[in-house]
């Protein structure tokens, strides 16, 4: 039996549509946007966490252009082909606008009559792919497609790691460079900052 054909995502996206569905009528949708919401941002934690590891994303000292680049791949994997459109813009070196455009989402809550009542929980989402990361980011929605705009538009600043700090005397006079013990490791090493998760929801 084939398997490279059978649409995966959709059915389970299809499961998860169905499953907050019968939450909002048994519990009621605030109950099911607060679990819905829960639920997203462990499993984009996961996501995020995953492709770190397997593609080697990072933020050290590359462009945005180029984080952004790699990056992408978070999104593909969550979400299946065509499901929903993604622009990742770069806004400087250290921010970026996340532009989303024809969401399987919005269509099927539209269809489903459950649009009214339901919130979005993308900033969830989103801070659980910055903890995956490791990162600190400074995430906000800028537009929603659910209230009116003409696409969902967030807008993110990042803290990069910081880099291990030079040796005073490096690269300049030698006479000017600390004594040090021949038994002690001089280096340094920075670890990333783990993100605090952003409030609220889009």
């Amino acid at each position: 039996m084939r398997t490279d054909d059978i649409p995966y995502q959709q059915f389970w996206w299809l499961h998860d549509a169905r499953w907050y569905q019968g939450v909002a009528r048994r519990f009621g949708q605030r109950a099911a946007n607060e679990i819905n919401a829960e639920a997203l941002r462990f499993v984009s934690r996961r996501v995020a966490a995953w492709c770190a590891r397997r593609y080697g994303i990072a933020l050290t000292d590359q462009s945005m252009e180029r984080f952004l680049e790699e990056f992408a791949r978070i999104p593909q994997t969550m979400w299946a082909d065509g499901a929903i459109t993604v622009e990742e813009i770069p806004r400087g070196e250290n921010a970026w606008e996340s532009v989303l455009t024809n969401s399987f989402v919005l269509k099927m809550l539209r269809a489903a009559k459950s649009l009214d009542g339901y919130e979005c929980p993308c900033l969830q989402m989103r801070a659980g792919w910055w903890e995956g990361l490791g990162l600190t980011v400074r995430d906000t929605v800028v537009d929603c497609a659910r209230t009116g705009g003409d696409a969902c538009r967030f807008r993110a600043e990042v803290d990069r790691p910081c880099a291990p700090a030079a040796r005073p005397g490096a690269g300049g006079d030698p006479s000017a460079a600390p004594s040090v013990d021949p038994g002690r490791d001089a280096a340094r090493t920075v670890g990333a900052s783990v993100a605090a998760g952003a409030a609220g929801r889009g």
